[in-house]
């Protein structure tokens, strides 16, 4: 989600859970407001018929995107061992 929002910058509702697939509803709603609880990001409403609301990141949530690419890219080092473990874990439990 945060990656969408840096990648559109600003994406309403609507926009944001038809490119975050199998997230329902319920879920993208109760995220969206614990990250903006959090200040990674804003939301904004329009007091239009029917209402607009648009998220975006915050200075916050762009100041954390560094960190989250970091940890991807550990991530993708790490991948071909963390997997070769588990595989090792799962038989030596059988």
């Amino acid at each position: 989600m945060l990656y969408t929002l840096e990648q559109k910058e600003v994406l309403r509702f609507k926009d944001l859970w038809r490119q975050i697939p199998d997230i329902s509803q319920k879920m993208l709603t109760s995220t969206l407001r614990h990250l903006e609880d959090d200040g990674i990001i804003s939301r904004e409403v329009f007091m239009e018929v029917p209402p607009r609301v648009e998220y975006r990141l915050s200075e916050r949530g762009k100041s954390l995107m560094p960190h989250l690419d970091a940890l991807i890219s550990w991530g993708i080092e790490h991948q071909e061992s963390i997997i070769n473990d588990r595989v090792k874990h799962i038989k030596s439990n059988n």
